[in-house]
C-alpha cells in the first residue's frame, strides 16, 4: 500500500505499507533438503542397520566406511563387531551334594550377525548377560562339590556351549567361559583343611611303616647272609670295632675271637 502525503513546504513524503493485500496469497517455502542424502561414515568393526520407514534397507548391514542416509526417513542402529566381555557377578549356588559355594565367571562374546542382534533380541547385551547367570547355576547346581573343584575346564567347556546354542538366534557368538572363583564357606574350609591334615599324616605314616618294613627286611637279608658266611660276619665284627675305635669316648672294648662268644652262648642254651 502506498500513501503519498504534501507539507506545507511543498515536500512530498512517500510512504509504503507490509501489508499484504486481501487477494494475495505468499508462495509456501520449499525444503532446502528435499531429495538430499546424508552421508555417514563407520569404523571398520562396526555395522548399520538401517531402517528405512521400518523396514531394513536392503536386508544387510552397511559399513564399513562411507554411506548415504535419507533424513528424517532413515534410523540407524550402529552394531560393534568386537569381542566384548562382561563379568557374571557371583551366584550362590547349591551344589549336587547339597554344599553353597558361591562362583563368578568372565564371558567373551561377539556379535557375527547384527541384523538379528538388533531385530531379534530388544537388548543383546543385557540378554546374553542374564543368560549367562541362570546357565552357571543350572550347570554348576548339577555337580558335587569335589567335580566344581577339580573340572573347572570341562565346566566351562559345557556352559560355553550351552550358552553358544542359546544366544544363536540373536547373532551372537560365545567364544570362551572362564569360572574364576569358587569360594567356600568358612566351616567348610576348616573341614577340609583338617581333612587334608589327616590325609597328609595318615599318608606320612604308611611312608615311615613300609620304610621300617624295607629296612627290616634288608636287615634280614643281610643276617642270613652272615650266618652262612663266618667269615663275612667277622669282617663285620671287624668294621664295627673300627668304628666304635674311631669315636672319642672312654669305653674299653675286649676284643674276643667270635667262636668264644658263639660257645657261650651254646652254654647258656644249654643251662636254660
Amino acid at each position: 500500500v502506498k500513501t503519498v502525503m504534501s507539507s506545507a513546504s511543498g515536500v512530498t513524503v512517500e510512504m509504503r505499507s507490509n501489508l499484504i493485500e486481501p487477494n494475495r496469497v505468499s508462495p509456501e517455502p520449499r525444503a532446502s533438503n528435499q531429495g538430499q542424502q546424508y552421508s555417514k561414515i563407520i569404523k571398520e568393526y562396526e555395522r548399520a542397520v538401517i531402517f528405512r520407514l521400518g523396514r531394513i534397507v536392503s536386508g544387510r548391514a552397511k559399513g564399513p566406511g562411507l554411506f548415504l542416509i535419507v533424513p528424517c526417513v532413515d534410523q540407524i542402529r550402529i552394531v560393534d563387531l568386537r569381542t566384548l566381555m562382561f563379568d557374571v557377578p557371583p551366584q550362590a549356588i547349591l551344589t549336587r551334594d547339597s554344599v553353597t559355594v558361591s562362583v563368578d565367571a568372565v564371558v567373551y562374546y561377539k556379535v557375527v550377525n547384527p541384523i538379528l542382534s538388533v531385530t531379534a533380541v530388544s537388548d543383546v547385551d543385557s540378554s546374553t548377560k542374564y543368560l549367562a547367570q541362570t546357565t552357571l547355576r543350572n550347570v554348576l547346581g548339577s555337580r558335587t562339590l569335589s567335580e566344581i573343584l577339580s573340572e573347572r575346564d570341562a565346566m566351562s567347556q559345557s556352559i560355553s556351549s550351552i550358552l553358544d546354542e542359546a544366544t544363536d538366534p540373536w547373532g551372537v557368538k560365545v567364544e570362551r567361559v572362564e569360572v574364576k572363583d569358587v569360594r567356600l564357606p568358612q566351616q567348610l574350609q576348616r573341614s577340609m583343611a583338617a581333612e587334608a591334615e589327616a590325609n597328609r599324616d595318615a599318608k606320612a605314616k604308611v611312608i615311615a611303616a613300609d620304610g621300617e618294613m624295607k629296612a627290616s627286611r634288608s636287615l634280614k637279608e643281610a643276617a642270613d647272609i652272615m650266618s652262612e658266611s663266618p667269615a663275612a660276619l667277622q669282617l663285620r665284627y671287624l668294621q664295627t670295632l673300627t668304628t666304635i675305635s674311631a669315636e672319642k669316648n672312654s669305653t674299653v672294648i675286649f676284643p674276643l675271637p667270635i667262636e668264644i662268644l658263639s660257645h657261650f652262648n651254646a652254654g647258656r642254651t644249654k643251662v636254660g
